[in-house]
């Protein structure tokens, strides 16, 4: 009878988890797609000759393609004190196609950058795209050792 009454809790214990594990599923569409996103990776950070080059990929992943997307870029230096503020233009970013964009930096190496803040979209044009897509769907990342915040 003890040997009836274990297998017995086991196969209750493994009845109620199934049922908590189909609830949770059923709570969390499968289907629900991601946000779409506007990405933006620095992908190499090169000095040439007192400069720093800086060079992007950027992805669109909105529902229409992008005429202007322009940032307010702020540039720190390793300590975390604001080096400067300038704009990065992106320019035309079609949908679904990746685009490289480069902008130099004068007068400062890259080593000297610690960090790079899109700290706002100046401008962001295109057919269908809302005020504060640009920056609601902004997707910062890096492959350097500049972190990159937006």
């Amino acid at each position: 009878m003890p040997h009836f009454r274990s297998a017995f809790l086991a196969a209750l214990s493994l009845t109620i988890a199934q049922g908590a594990a189909a609830e949770t599923t059923a709570a969390t569409p499968a289907s629900a797609a991601p946000a779409p996103t506007l990405k933006v990776e620095l992908n190499a950070a090169d000095t040439t000759e007192a400069n720093c080059k800086l060079t992007f990929l950027i992805t669109n992943e909105l529902s229409a393609p992008l005429d202007k997307a322009v940032y307010e870029t702020v540039l720190f230096d390793r300590e975390g004190t604001v080096n400067r503020l300038t704009l990065f233009d992106f320019g035309e970013l079609p949908v679904g196609r990746p685009r490289v964009r480069q902008f130099v930096v004068p007068q400062t190496t890259c080593e000297n950058l610690g960090r790079i803040l899109f700290n706002g979209a100046q401008s962001c044009e295109g057919a269908g795209i809302e005020a504060g897509t640009c920056e609601s769907a902004l997707a910062p990342a890096t492959r350097t050792e500049i972190e990159v915040l937006g």
